[in-house]
């Protein structure tokens, strides 16, 4: 899984490999690190049984009457080929996306494609004009549910000049957009008009065609099995956020998947507390649960664990979030997972004070050594103490480039995610290598890696909208109804 550092005058730290990904289910020398390469030359993971209930991925469109035709030019456009004019060092050849996915994409039915009007004051109803943005997606999505057997994804364009009316103070239409969704069971793909001028048609291409597919159900990839994780492991990621008057303020906190050790993920649960805040202040600067919130939270993740596992508890549960765990949230954790051989509480910090210079030989006797024009190692741990760790998921991966160096984004000095393992034993290693994979696993991108691990991500995604549109109802959603 890793190789210890040679020689250091640091603290010793540690090289961890870089996570596999798997694009078959039953073939396990169909694995890549690299996830776009690795979609190439293997096809997806769900390749054998998604063609077989849905032959076709069907799109529906919404948006100003006068940009139908550069929506549908868009689509056409996923189903060309296209060679990689940025990041030549990484993205690979788009083939077209029916020989990627082997599923055609196509058009949905007239009446599945909805044109507002122009302007925004042209839009129907009373009040603000948010207002009525609100009530046209509303109204949109209500009419396509009655054509909801005629399409898989619906694609909406909201136009640059429509701006100041699609986020404000009390208002996010993408949130807003997202929420309806979940209401009616609609996937949705936003756009802008950066999709229609963006100039590197392959990266617009890998990931608008990756998104679609994995909205209208299939799974482009999951992780290969990670050398020392117990079988029958599961994570769950947990994110809060304050809803209601702050004089009576509750928290609502939003347990992302129950994601299996493949990564492959479940449903989301929404979560209202039922304990009131006590102290605002220290709940903005550090969310927590009561242990009876915590206790409850976690128990409905665990049925859907055992919901999709046939009634089998997994063997080790680890739980990550981004503020430290109190002493009563811990021990609802134990409380709720009782029958959980392992269970595991990380602490994952993105907003880290540390940072890394990657020293290589300088060939010279003075100084022997100097710093490496590519930052510190993708994979790189650093142990702090017997319980936390910094580990850098941002830095230099040759394994994925074609010309031996590749640094994501390619700016500034990468910081290392900060974990700490507030319960539960094991191998600091493992901890972090977990953590590192998890990062590979948020489909709506053509990234190698997020900035924080998939059960981060996505249960943050759900807190923000949840806060944006305070009467979602609590239930468990499929986490496609919000990427």
């Amino acid at each position: 899984m890793s190789s210890p550092a040679l020689a250091s005058k640091l603290p010793p730290f540690t090289l961890l490999d870089e996570p596999l990904l798997a694009f078959s289910p039953s073939d396990p020398a169909q694995v890549d690190v690299h996830p776009l390469r690795g979609l190439l030359n293997h096809g997806p993971y769900s390749k054998g049984s998604f063609g077989g209930y849905t032959p076709r991925i069907r799109i529906a469109t919404v948006g100003p009457r006068s940009a139908f035709k550069r929506r549908g030019e868009l689509m056409l456009s996923l189903r060309a080929r296209h060679r990689p004019s940025d990041r030549s060092e990484y993205v690979v050849d788009y083939p077209g996306f029916e020989d990627l996915f082997g599923v055609s994409l196509e058009a949905a039915c007239g009446e599945a494609h909805i044109r507002w009007p122009d302007h925004l004051n042209e839009l129907p109803g009373e009040g603000e004009v948010q207002m009525r943005l609100f009530l046209a997606m509303e109204a949109a999505l209500r009419q396509l549910e009655t054509l909801r057997s005629q399409f898989d994804v619906v694609l909406v364009h909201f136009p640059d000049t429509w701006a100041p009316a699609t986020r404000g103070r009390f208002f996010d239409a993408h949130d807003s957009l997202k929420a309806l969704g979940a209401k009616y069971n609609i996937p949705t793909q936003v756009l802008n008009d950066r999709a229609f001028t963006f100039s590197h048609k392959a990266s617009l291409a890998w990931r608008l065609a990756t998104a679609l597919y994995v909205k209208a159900a299939g799974t482009p990839w999951k992780l290969a099995p990670l050398p020392g994780v117990p079988s029958d492991t599961a994570y769950i990621g947990l994110a809060y956020a304050l809803r209601g008057d702050q004089r009576d303020a509750h928290y609502v906190t939003c347990c992302s998947q129950v994601f299996d050790m493949d990564g492959g993920g479940m449903q989301f649960v929404a979560f209202e507390a039922r304990d009131p805040i006590t102290d605002v202040t220290e709940a903005r600067r550090n969310p927590f649960l009561s242990r009876d919130d915590m206790r409850s939270v976690l128990a409905r993740s665990l049925a859907l664990y055992q919901g999709r596992n046939g009634g089998n508890l997994p063997r080790r549960m680890v739980i990550h979030k981004t503020t430290a765990f109190k002493e009563g949230e811990i021990e609802g954790a134990f409380d709720a997972l009782a029958g959980v051989a392992e269970i595991e509480c990380v602490e994952i910090g993105s907003s880290s004070c540390w940072r890394g210079v990657w020293l290589i030989r300088s060939d010279r006797p003075k100084p022997p050594s100097r710093p490496s024009g590519y930052p510190v190692p993708r994979g790189t741990m650093v142990p702090r103490s017997g319980n936390s760790a910094l580990v850098w998921v941002a830095g230099n991966a040759p394994q994925v480039s074609s010309r031996g160096d590749y640094y994501q984004g390619a700016k500034s000095i990468p910081r290392p995610l900060h974990l700490v393992r507030h319960a539960g034993h094991g191998p600091l290693e493992l901890m972090a290598h977990e953590a590192l994979a998890l990062t590979k696993m948020d489909w709506n991108n053509d990234a190698l890696y997020d900035p924080v691990p998939v059960s981060i991500r996505y249960s943050q995604r759900l807190a923000r909208t949840i806060a944006n549109v305070p009467d979602l109802p609590r239930s468990v959603y499929p986490y496609r109804l919000f990427m």
